[in-house]
């Protein structure tokens, strides 16, 4: 068996492979190829991709999509319709419209946001599990799968090294990772991921965590965000106010078995405030998570105790 990594530039982001095999290569070529492929298929900010398809028609007709992509959107716009989520697929028009992240990110006026979100809401998207189309009831609305589109990749792109036998892996879509199978490198088998410090650079943490066969997403205002006349404004809005979040959680990571779970639950709990969000993840057996607030402090949920590198 040989162990080979792989530095990718893809979804605006750093991905990095490893993955343990007999031909490891080919296993990373392919794994490069699927990655390629879900971004030019699911991202909404590339006119032909299969997504803006669906949102160039909205208000006009349904759209056959992809199986795959039928799924993601089926399991996003369940997540989004549950009142206690911040999760919400259809915010895709408020995104577009204050681009944080981009060289064109700007504050827009508030009679242009109340416009928007009376096209951002979750039941006006249809879909037809027998024909595998989905409709946008309205004009001017969209979808964006930002907020679970990196988990599913991870987790499909895991799932085929495992179909190939792979003796272990790794898929770290920055912020985003995904391991199975033991650690070549340390002597428990146990990998390595760094919980990032939302208040220093890149490379800073504020704890280690050791995993297996686990996910750990971390999601925070400190990774797109932009400064306008003296305030700062993150990417994760607010469906209500159409405004980024207001909460005093400075950087939300979930453990999971399964990266889309994480995806899911790191948007799901964002908006609740740092002490809400750690007694939801108590609650939930699926999860375990760590929470960091604007003023520097740190909490555990209860089942972290193993993972936490002494």
């Amino acid at each position: 068996m040989e162990i080979s990594t792989r530095t990718l530039h893809l979804m605006g982001t750093v991905i990095q492979l490893q993955v343990t095999h007999e031909t490891p290569e080919l296993l990373l070529d392919e794994a490069k190829r699927r990655l390629r492929d879900y971004e030019q298929r699911f991202s909404a900010n590339t006119p032909q991709s299969e997504l803006m398809s669906v949102n160039h028609q909205a208000g006009i007709r349904p759209v056959a999509v992809d199986a795959e992509l039928f799924e993601l959107i089926e399991i996003g716009v369940a997540q989004s319709q549950i009142s206690t989520s911040f999760l919400n697929i259809a915010i895709g028009p408020l995104v577009q419209e204050w681009r944080v992240g981009f060289s064109d990110a700007k504050l827009p006026d508030d009679e242009r946001i109340q416009s928007l979100l009376k096209r951002i809401d979750p039941h006006k998207i249809e879909l037809d599990q027998a024909n595998q189309t989905v409709y946008l009831k309205e004009k001017g609305m969209s979808i964006d799968l930002g907020g679970l589109a990196k988990g599913y990749f991870a987790d499909k792109v895991i799932a085929y090294f495992r179909q190939m036998q792979a003796q272990s892996g790794l898929i770290d879509l920055g912020g985003n990772v995904l391991t199975f199978g033991p650690a070549a490198n340390h002597a428990d088998g146990k990998w390595r991921v760094g919980i990032q410090n939302p208040f220093l650079p890149r490379g800073n943490y504020v704890t280690v965590l050791k995993t297996a066969n686990q996910s750990v997403v971390t999601s925070g205002i400190y990774e797109r965000k932009f400064d306008w006349q003296g305030k700062s404004y993150h990417h994760i809005f607010d469906s209500q106010t159409g405004y980024p979040l207001q909460t005093d959680l400075a950087s939300l990571t979930i453990v999971s078995e399964e990266s889309l779970t994480g995806e899911i639950w790191t948007t799901r709990l964002f908006g609740k405030s740092a002490k809400e969000a750690l007694l939801e993840i108590n609650q939930t057996p699926e999860i375990e998570g760590i929470v960091m607030t604007d003023a520097g402090e740190i909490a555990f949920s209860k089942g972290m105790a193993p993972l936490i590198e002494q």
